[in-house]
């Protein structure tokens, strides 16, 4: 069965986000548990957790159907120890606010090299974030999600993410987010279900389906391999339906977190519906 949503607003509380997804037909969403682009926040209080909780269920929405995101700010392969450092301690806080709200999963982009160690090396920090945050922590994945490689991004090759994973101690404790815009702006092909296939038997090769716990459908603005992170609403990019159609109707991406992040939130409650219209 495939549980679709996108990522709501947690603008007012986190208790906020299970009530925006309602309205939009939505049986998965994403949210921020806190302000994505500051380090500080304040903690979350027992009332926002217990109606958070309660409007999950209102929402008819498993725990495990949500897909928080991290903060922007956080890079896990960061070069510099300072930093790096700073990063863990807030990505760790960020699985702790995960733990609260028990919520099992937690979606990361990997971090960047910022072209002062190479990639190797700032896989092997990442992989070692990783695993600091899982010996602090208990009941949550770290979700790695691909990334469409701008600039000095990690996560934009599969291979990445299988090397990461590699290094990770817990590997009950990792998985993968793939967005859909991100991996075709890398290169990876979508535009046709021989594409498709083609694209899904690398990803089953190098990192394997038992890793994915999430997605997130977007159409891309930039061509293939273009290695820019702009997305489009599903149908209206250079990516197109066919893909979407193929996700929703393939059992590999069943039970998990379909989250759209398309940039018009005014037809998500269409994008959803006709998503499901898909699958049926």
């Amino acid at each position: 069965m495939k549980y679709v949503g996108a990522h709501v607003s947690a603008q007012g509380g986190v208790e906020n986000a299970p009530l925006n997804a309602m309205e939009i037909g939505a049986k998965a969403f994403a949210l921020f548990t806190k302000n994505q682009r500051q380090w500080k926040a304040k903690p979350l209080t027992q009332e926002s957790i217990d109606a958070f909780k309660k409007n999950l269920k209102l929402a008819d929405i498993k725990p495990e159907h949500v897909l928080p995101h991290d903060s922007y700010l956080i890079n896990l392969g960061h070069p510099d120890r300072d930093a790096l450092q700073k990063s863990r301690d807030a990505f760790v806080d960020e699985m702790e606010r995960c733990m609260q709200l028990e919520l099992p999963l937690l979606n990361f982009h990997p971090g960047s090299h910022l072209k002062k160690i190479s990639e190797e090396e700032s896989l092997a920090r990442v992989a070692e974030s990783i695993n600091l945050a899982l010996e602090a922590t208990s009941g949550v994945t770290a979700v790695i999600e691909t990334t469409a490689g701008q600039g000095t991004n990690l996560g934009y090759s599969f291979e990445h993410l299988a090397t990461i994973i590699d290094q990770v101690d817990d590997k009950s404790r990792v998985g993968v987010c793939i967005d859909t815009c991100h991996i075709f702006t890398a290169g990876y092909d979508l535009r046709t279900t021989e594409a498709c296939n083609e694209t899904f038997s690398q990803f089953e090769e190098s990192v394997g389906f038992d890793y994915l716990l999430g997605m997130h459908l977007n159409d891309s603005k930039p061509d293939l391999g273009a290695r820019v992170d702009r997305h489009q609403s599903l149908g209206a990019g250079k990516i197109g339906w066919t893909a979407f159609e193929y996700i929703m109707q393939d059992a590999r991406f069943d039970d998990i977190p379909l989250v759209l992040e398309t940039i018009d939130p005014s037809i998500w409650k269409e994008e959803i519906l006709a998503l499901y219209q898909f699958a049926a």
